[in-house]
């Protein structure tokens, strides 16, 4: 079977992402054959291409997650059946693989689709969602009376971990880079959003803290922002770094004076990966299963944009410039 590809040569810009075709063997005994409907486009995409994040080999082919429809199954796998819609989410081998029109997967990393979801909602929701009920469950539990500051909370993640954060009874104070994203995340249920570009994150948040600062921040934009997280981090609170979309030319992780830490201040700061996560089949699948059972309940990443398969570089165009809220998607 030929398959549609986006291929990445060499780290670089944008531009490198390029289409191509390859031959795909029929699945293994224990593995299956899925046309995709809809990939999801995330930003540790974006540190793949650029290569702050190493793929194995090259050409590679990037994409962490996608939804579709079985067309094949391995001679050993019980449990599904041609037709069906299924979703999947990760590395396989240590390696992305999503952008293409059909892939292989493992039948064990294969999560079955209700009816009651579409394909978009899913393929805009599901690694995100494992990512979530990591951070507010796993790397810290959040509870009711909780104060949590999500950095870019109108980003697909943002949106996300802003509502799933709520519905734990948390307080959510977001920071957003333009009224507009402002709008969309109080519309998705922040109480509070600093615009970054206009004020002093610090000062903003101890100000709407009363000088107490928060329990937990989630930070996804890194660079400068980092030292303000931990400056905003009450004491025995925790900062999450999960990544860094504000600095994605620095191949060197900040690094933090433990000073800053405490033992004055006592505060913690965790650098959790969702994919570590996910190698553990169990986390995987019950992140999966927490992430679905969000969605129906009417948990969503609003869609903010979809682009045809062979327009992926203008997908990380966009992604890169800050110039979307919500998520992006690929269509083969």
């Amino acid at each position: 079977m030929q398959a549609k590809v986006i291929q990445l040569r060499e780290p670089g810009p944008a531009l490198g992402l390029r289409p191509a075709s390859l031959m795909l063997p029929p699945p293994a005994p224990n593995a299956l054959t899925v046309r995709h409907t809809a990939i999801g486009v995330n930003f540790v995409d974006v540190y793949h291409r650029a290569g702050l994040y190493p793929v194995p080999a090259f050409p590679a082919v990037l994409g962490v997650e996608g939804v579709g429809v079985v067309e094949a199954v391995g001679t050993d796998v019980r449990g599904f059946v041609v037709g069906q819609r299924v979703a999947w989410a990760g590395l396989m081998d240590g390696a992305p693989g999503g952008y293409t029109s059909h892939r292989n997967i493992p039948a064990e990393r294969a999560i079955a689709l209700p009816d009651a979801l579409d394909d978009e909602t899913v393929a805009a929701t599901l690694v995100r969602g494992i990512t979530a009920h990591m951070l507010l469950t796993r790397v810290r539990q959040v509870s009711a009376g909780d104060t949590v500051l999500v950095h870019a909370a109108a980003g697909g993640l943002g949106v996300l971990l802003v509502q799933w954060a709520k519905r734990q009874g948390a307080h959510v104070i977001g920071t957003v880079g333009s009224e507009a994203k402002a709008a969309v995340a109080i519309g998705h249920g922040a109480d509070h959003v600093v615009l970054y570009r206009q004020q002093d994150v610090r000062d903003a948040v101890l100000q709407l803290t009363g000088g107490e600062g928060v329990d937990y921040v989630i930070d996804g934009v890194g660079g400068a922002m980092l030292p303000a997280s931990l400056a905003v981090t009450r004491p025995f609170g925790m900062v999450a770094s999960i990544g860094q979309a504000g600095d994605v030319g620095n191949a060197q992780t900040n690094v933090v004076d433990l000073a800053a830490l405490g033992p004055a201040r006592s505060i913690a700061l965790a650098r959790p990966g969702v994919f570590r996560y996910m190698a553990d089949l169990s986390n995987y699948r019950t992140g999966a299963q927490a992430a679905l059972q969000r969605m129906l309940d009417g948990v969503r990443v609003p869609v903010g944009g979809t682009y045809a398969l062979e327009d992926a570089a203008a997908a990380h165009t966009a992604l890169e410039a800050g110039q979307t809220s919500g998520a992006l998607l690929l269509r083969p």
